[in-house]
């Protein structure tokens, strides 16, 4: 005969301790319990700290937030489940039926999906224009413009936005600007500091870093506008599971270390790549030879990130030559891993395009992006433009 439980399930309690763990501790649980209606009201009601249900908020996110905010110079931050669950919530939390909203014409490829057709089944009208260009944004506004969203530095093409420029264009109309900071993090700019109303990031990619955490993160100066977004979040389901936010929280503590090496081995390959005759063009904003060179070197403070991208000629056979000729090197549509990975828009980020519309942006079925890792640079140099000799000399 065994002996009666002396608890009934889960009311164990939790052991206490003199001491405190030095890692952060995972807490998985998807609800919290109150010990009275009447603390569960304050709450609710915001007299009381302290979490009710998952959805709603846990302990991992909010340490990942806080230490995202120190980041960028934010508030109260909100981590997400993906970095498009962070534009999204950004955008009805901002917008609504009737607005109008500007977009960068060279977002990320799922930004524009939903520029394209999500906003405007809900009855928010949308718009593209240069962000390189602030008399090509200016002559895009509406009377209904209620947000400008843009990206610091674009994917794949590594323009470089004019964020100062459209800052204090919408500075006093009453338009908000959101600026996508996942290229460049807060290590190369921080867009509060430049005028931006919302910061967006994609953890998932450098400052996780290791390929294994899929979460967002978005931040807004008004506080009004941070309770819409976070009701918005909470309603929709946005949210971040504990796990990721505790592997993403681990991934910063190496960030800066991580972001610097990748930085100084994607300078370079850049430079590489540009004295390799395969290659048609390379971009890198640091670059003599890039578009918005002058740009990149003030509002970035020298920092050129760790993005390159590059073109070869002989189109799609030639990209399947080159993949196949680098095998140590992932082909794979993401960025920010800790190791290098390779991508290809015309069959990734921006496949939803046209030929014509990726043609018309620069994206031929030669052009590559280089998300690039810690790895020694002379390893990856070597690796890279073997590669590249194999698709242009038509072997591999």
């Amino acid at each position: 005969m065994t002996d009666t439980p002396k608890t009934l399930v889960r009311r164990t309690p939790w052991p206490d301790s003199a001491s405190r763990p030095v890692g952060t501790p995972i807490q998985p649980s998807v609800v919290y319990a109150s010990e009275s209606p009447d603390m569960l009201d304050a709450q609710y009601g915001g007299q009381m700290p302290g979490y009710t249900y998952a959805r709603e908020g846990h302990p991992n996110a909010d340490v990942l937030a806080a230490k995202i905010d120190g980041m960028e110079g934010a508030t109260d931050g909100l981590v997400t489940g993906s970095g498009m669950a962070a534009v999204m919530a950004a955008m009805l939390g901002a917008l609504k039926a009737g607005d109008h909203v500007l977009g960068g014409d060279q977002l990320y490829g799922r930004s524009l999906r939903l520029m394209h057709e999500e906003l405007p089944r809900m009855g928010i009208a949308t718009s593209l224009a240069d962000p390189t260009d602030v008399g090509a944004m200016a002559a895009a506004l509406r009377p209904e413009t209620r947000l400008i969203l843009i990206e610091t530095v674009s994917n794949p093409t590594l323009r470089v936005a004019d964020l100062a420029g459209i800052a204090a264009m919408v500075r006093d109309r009453g338009i908000l600007l959101a600026v996508d900071n996942t290229f460049t993090t807060p290590r190369a700019i921080r867009p509060f500091e430049h005028g931006a109303d919302i910061v967006i990031h994609s953890v998932t990619k450098l400052l996780a870093g290791h390929s294994d955490a899929t979460l967002g993160y978005v931040a807004a100066r008004d506080a009004a506008l941070r309770k819409r977004i976070l009701d918005v979040a909470v309603t929709m389901g946005l949210t971040a599971s504990p796990f990721d936010c505790w592997l993403a929280e681990r991934g910063l503590y190496s960030f800066e270390l991580r972001y610097d090496r990748a930085e100084e081995n994607a300078a370079a390959l850049a430079d590489a790549l540009g004295a390799h005759p395969g290659v048609r063009r390379v971009l890198y904003p640091l670059r003599p030879d890039h578009p918005d060179h002058n740009r990149a070197v003030g509002l970035l403070g020298g920092r050129g990130g760790n993005m390159v991208s590059f073109e070869i000629e002989g189109g799609r056979d030639a990209a399947n030559r080159l993949v196949r000729a680098a095998p140590d090197i992932a082909f794979a549509p993401t960025l920010g891993d800790i190791g290098t990975t390779l991508s290809h828009p015309a069959t990734s980020s921006h496949r939803a395009l046209t030929p014509e519309a990726r043609a018309e942006k620069g994206m031929s079925e030669g052009f590559f992006r280089v998300s690039v890792g810690v790895e020694p640079a002379a390893l990856l140099i070597g690796e890279l433009t073997a590669a590249i000799d194999a698709a242009v000399s038509g072997q591999g």
